[in-house]
């Protein structure tokens, strides 16, 4: 019970940490998952509020790094120790030199089968009077290119910046996002700091400004947007049925979203690779690559009215 109640501070709090650790005890009462997908089927064809949370698994799958295995480090340095508020503060050009990497890697990239399989559902189902809402931990902005509409961006944009000093947040996709960065950021743990002036990184273009502007992400131990995070909540308290693609669930407070509808005797999904800490939780687990098994899933139903 302390350990639940402490997830739950997190979550009210909204302050985004990394956890290895599985926590102990279901949510739910829930001894295993079922992998029956006919059984999934019946479920989604009722289902009137669908919540679909998505985590890097599904970018991954469009060649977009995760912070996990040999992507794990950027250069000799752990890639969660370089996404934080002291990082930046300290070392604003090596931070930047790690997400100037992370947009040109991300702006090249295209959706893939499960982005675009979450993109037509939505369309889909809003023609029968049906919702669907994509709450993702991804900051590359593949759901959207995909063409999904009701997107909750937790933890951000690769593609828009935010300036320390006046605070204006701007879509910037440009490539590079400043003259310095140009050719700068490879992961090579070989290539040195480009060590560039703190002058010459990206500035703020508003009138008498020129700040020093950053990634408008959510660092690690940094809050979450307290407005968003409560839009998320009452996605997650109206929601009829809940998919969990692609994520570890060690990132919290997202790591809670899908046992916190558990625990409402809400039906949830989990589509990853392998098992997480939290898939004892779910009513459902498909092993495999999310373009593989989401599509299958959220294809129509032969009782939905086209």
């Amino acid at each position: 019970m302390t350990m639940l109640l402490q997830r739950r501070a997190i979550m009210s709090v909204g302050l985004r940490l990394f956890s290895s650790h599985a926590t102990s005890g279901p949510l739910a009462d829930s001894a295993c998952s079922s992998s029956d997908m006919s059984e999934f089927r019946k479920v989604f064809s009722k289902a009137q509020h669908i919540a679909i949370i998505t985590g890097a698994g599904v970018s991954a799958e469009s060649g977009v790094p995760t912070f996990r295995g040999e992507h794990e480090k950027w250069r000799k340095w752990q890639s969660q120790d370089l996404a934080s508020p002291e990082a930046f503060s300290r070392y604003p050009s090596r931070v930047w030199e790690f997400y100037h990497h992370r947009r040109e890697v991300a702006l090249s990239k295209k959706p893939n089968a499960a982005h675009l399989a979450i993109a037509e559902c939505e369309a889909r189902l809003k023609k029968q009077g049906r919702e669907v809402v994509v709450i993702t931990q991804c900051i590359d902005d593949l759901h959207q290119q995909a063409g999904s509409k009701h997107v909750l961006r937790i933890h951000g944009s690769l593609t828009e910046t935010r300036c320390l000093s006046c605070g204006d947040v701007d879509v910037n996709r440009r490539s590079p996002i400043c003259a310095a960065l140009k050719n700068k950021g490879s992961p090579d743990p070989n290539v040195a700091d480009a060590n560039i002036p703190v002058d010459k990184l990206p500035r703020c273009s508003e009138s008498d400004c020129n700040g020093l502007l950053r990634p408008n992400v959510v660092f690690f131990g940094e809050t979450l947007d307290s407005h968003l995070l409560t839009k998320v909540e009452k996605e997650l308290e109206i929601c009829d049925l809940c998919l969990v693609v692609g994520t570890s669930s060690i990132v919290y407070p997202a790591a809670m979203f899908g046992p916190q509808v558990a625990s409402r005797g809400v039906p949830v999904a989990e589509f990853n690779l392998r098992a997480t800490p939290k898939s004892e939780y779910f009513t459902y687990h498909f092993q495999g690559p999310c373009g593989t098994t989401l599509p299958a899933a959220l294809a129509p139903h032969n009782s939905e009215v086209v």
